[in-house]
């Protein structure tokens, strides 16, 4: 039998308050027995399933894993924008004049992220 993701596992010093970045940028729900305080928190997403483990540390260093974050009903700039809204802190702007390329973002802790052109952005430039 083989194997699957069942979450992408997420170490941080505030496990409710960063899942509520996170569903708050994903569009998702935290899972229902989820409460401030709590040293676990889940966000249920399609995509997939975040979990945020509370550790006494830290982030140290540039994360070796990262999301790619791929808009669907809005495009790249946009959700860009939404998401340094919600906290998000821009590090590293790829983004090209001719509409490639990515921004590089990080949550409230500083784990890093990318944007990504939606599915339209990229057919209007192939």
């Amino acid at each position: 039998m083989t194997s699957l993701v069942r979450h992408v596992t997420i170490d941080c010093t505030d496990a409710y308050a960063l899942a509520s970045f996170w569903a708050a940028a994903l569009d998702a729900k935290l899972a229902d027995d989820d409460l401030p305080g709590d040293p676990e928190a889940a966000v249920e997403s399609p995509g997939a399933n975040l979990l945020f483990i509370q550790v006494p540390e830290a982030k140290a260093a540039k994360n070796r894993v990262h999301l790619d974050l791929q808009p669907q009903d809005r495009t790249r700039d946009e959700e860009v924008e939404r998401l340094l809204a919600l906290g998000a802190t821009l590090l590293d702007d790829r983004r090209n004049a001719d509409g490639t390329g990515w921004a590089t973002l990080a949550d409230p802790e500083g784990n890093e992220f990318c944007v990504e052109r939606s599915a339209a952005e990229r057919a209007a430039t192939s």
